[in-house]
């Protein structure tokens, strides 16, 4: 026997980083014997419970664990995954065999949109462990400086100065989530890849890679960018996000598969008492103690598998996170009797907190693109798996995901002159596009107008990104897509019913203020110019949608309307602002009128960044434990930024990533002898 078994190790030692070792070992066996329960073994109480077991939910519930006294429980809604593990695990299969539309998609859509002819859209969200983050497109990108610290500006009131959302902690809390996997030389040549390791970390949980495979035509990118007047940034990792690049991935790259929250957070955590993880538990209400009419406090969360089951509910000790994303973050606390008064009692909720900015300010990018046919001698991945064989089943190919991006200024889309005659027309247009705003509450309004001064004062007026460029070759043509990053539309998130299983109604209010209708016109107009310029155009047929009957203004702006949907990127529904300002919570995190509840997770951004969520949300979630394990331990918030980095990757006793002392190599065979390992205890267990 021990001959076979060490045979069996030493050959799985010499896998290549583009071989796959059988999941069973690498993911199933891990949070399934350690972390995750059933209904019938939870506790009584928690410290903490944890509402979402999503991207961000599953960083809280790994860092709040570390201290072996504070018991955790995660509550998710959707399943564990183990079951579509592949879908999940590997990264092309965001596009040919994804779970979006089955059972472990929320499956939302929206309300019709005057913007968009009266459509609605669909806006696909991760309802299994790890949430979005298992079912994305796995882009890794980060806002800028100047947004980051707009951000801390616009949340701070008064003495709360909001410290952990300025850019210095905040950069840092960004390079702690990460593990930097540089691409092979071969790679990131014939990709045009450039990036500047001191911006990133190299321990964190979350791999920041590239595909282990490329095209020629990405190589096209950046160089067909510059003849167009868009320079190539070398380091868009570290505050200055503009410009053209290839984007990082969250691709692991020792074994090629996603890296997401539960991968990263949790599924290498060595055994903890204290952290109970229930999927299938969706969580109907927070109880909460009114004794004290202003300041509530949760004693308990109630949940059910189904809308037939009975609810079952656990108390709280300490407090109760929500991190159940954009929308269902919001739902809770509406259905547990904390949101607009009017919109609580229209849906048959007893009103205990009136607080009208739950579920306003919400905000998404809004993209489509061009279409064009893919020649012959053009080779993408979408051509080569339509072609067959047994390559487009390697772990390589599979490796390959789109991340090819660009974020053009406004001076860069329009010229100097256009660009002053938007802002112009944006700031003339403040106070009257007040009216399409869903609520008419004065705080809500006023939060508004803030929003909209801090978008044209501070980052129309900068180099700030106002349209992404993205490219896409794995579908059946090529696409050249366009989306707007800060749009001054904004709509809300409203409940009809008490259930939580009655899904909330959603509506962007996209393309409802003529500012963003033309931002994303002529983001697509430099798409189309992007398309004829070289040296991309040599691998480009025709253009096949919207075509060449789609020329003039008026004919752009009725295209889009009818092409447009999500880059699903909500955010905005718990929006972090001043209680006066239609804030749901302040800078700690903590919504206001309650005692012991906080939000963590993407619908606390007060507004959109130029940078898809995933990478932010990971350090927010990050800050947030940092914050509330200061608060436990006596630490003050101004602490928090220079202690930040003191811890490293989950479950272990690494560093916060700015040790640069390892090589890539170094890193990579580390990861892979612990794969080894595991895959070897794996086989002991198995006789």
């Amino acid at each position: 026997m021990w001959p076979a078994l060490l045979a069996t190790f030493l050959l799985l030692s010499h896998f290549s980083a583009g071989s796959r070792i059988p999941e069973s070992h690498l993911h199933k066996r891990s949070l399934q014997t350690r972390n995750l329960v059933t209904d019938g073994s939870i506790k009584e109480s928690y410290d903490f419970v944890i509402v979402g077991g999503g991207l961000a939910g599953l960083v809280l519930a790994s860092r709040l664990s570390e201290d072996s006294n504070t018991t955790v429980l995660v509550l998710e809604a959707g399943l564990s995954g183990d079951e579509v593990a592949t879908q999940i695990n590997e990264p092309a299969n965001t596009y040919y065999n994804s779970v979006v539309g089955t059972e472990y998609d929320w499956s939302y859509t929206t309300a019709k949109q005057s913007g968009l002819g009266d459509r609605t859209t669909s806006w696909p969200r991760g309802k299994v462990l790890g949430g979005s983050s298992a079912i994305n497109g796995m882009y890794l990108t980060r806002p800028s400086e100047i947004e980051v610290n707009a951000w801390q500006s616009i949340a701070s009131d008064g003495g709360n100065t909001a410290n952990s959302w300025g850019w210095d902690a905040f950069y840092a809390a960004m390079k702690k989530t990460e593990t930097f996997d540089a691409p092979s030389d071969d790679i990131a040549k014939e990709a045009g890849i450039q990036y500047d390791k001191s911006s990133h970390g190299t321990q964190g949980p979350i791999h920041w890679g590239y595909p282990g495979y490329t095209f020629p035509i990405v190589g096209s990118w950046t160089e067909s960018l510059a003849n167009i007047g868009i320079g190539t940034n070398d380091d868009a990792a570290g505050g200055q996000n503009w410009g053209g690049y290839i984007a990082g991935s969250s691709i692991n790259t020792a074994n090629w598969t996603r890296s997401y929250s539960r991968s990263g957070y949790i599924d290498p955590l060595p055994p903890r008492s204290n952290l109970d993880i229930l999927p299938s538990a969706t969580v109907t209400k927070i109880v909460f103690d009114t004794s004290n009419a202003s300041n509530l406090t949760a004693t308990e969360v109630q949940y059910a598998s189904s809308a037939q089951d009975q609810a079952k509910s656990v108390k709280v000790k300490k407090e109760v996170l929500l991190a159940g994303g954009t929308i269902g973050s919001a739902q809770v606390l509406m259905i547990s009797g904390v949101g607009p008064q009017d919109i609580l009692q229209s849906a048959g909720v007893t009103v205990l907190n009136s607080l009208p900015g739950v579920g306003q300010h919400l905000q998404d990018h809004l993209s489509t693109g061009l279409v064009y046919e893919t020649p012959e001698s053009t080779s993408t991945a979408g051509a080569m798996r339509a072609a067959g064989g047994d390559f487009v089943n390697s772990a390589l190919f599979l490796s390959y995901i789109n991340s090819a991006t660009a974020y053009v200024n406004l001076t860069g889309l329009l010229g100097p002159d256009g660009a002053s005659s938007v802002i112009s027309a944006a700031k003339q247009a403040r106070d009257a596009s007040v009216k399409n705003i869903p609520s008419q509450d004065s705080g809500v309004l006023d939060g508004y107008k803030a929003i909209y001064d801090v978008t044209t004062d501070k980052f129309f007026s900068s180099e700030v990104g106002q349209i992404e460029l993205l490219l896409s070759i794995t579908g059946g043509g090529i696409m050249i897509q366009a989306a707007i990053q800060h749009p001054l539309s904004q709509g809300h998130i409203y409940i009809t019913s008490p259930s939580m299983f009655d899904k909330p109604v959603i509506d962007p209010g996209y393309l409802t203020h003529d500012v963003d209708v033309t931002i994303m016109r002529e983001g697509l107009k430099m798409a189309r110019r992007l398309g004829q310029a070289a040296p991309i155009s040599g691998f480009l047929g025709k253009e096949t949608s919207p075509g060449d009957g789609v020329n003039s203004d008026d004919e752009w702006n009725t295209w889009l309307r009818g092409a447009v949907g999500t880059e699903y990127h909500p955010t905005g529904s718990c929006a972090m602002l001043p209680k006066a300002q239609g804030g749901v919570v302040n800078a700690k995190l903590q919504v206001y009128g309650l005692a012991n509840v906080r939000v963590a997770d993407a619908s606390v951004y007060p507004f959109e960044f130029s940078s898809h969520l995933g990478a932010p949300t990971y350090a927010l979630a990050e800050q947030a434990a940092a914050l509330i394990r200061a608060h436990y331990n006596g630490v003050e918030e101004t602490s928090i930024s220079s202690s930040s980095n003191s811890s490293g990757s989950s479950g272990s006793n690494s560093s916060n990533g700015s040790n640069r002392s390892s090589s890539d190599a170094t890193r990579r065979a580390s990861s892979q002898l612990l794969y080894c390992l595991i895959a070897f205890i794996a086989s002991l267990v198995a006789l």
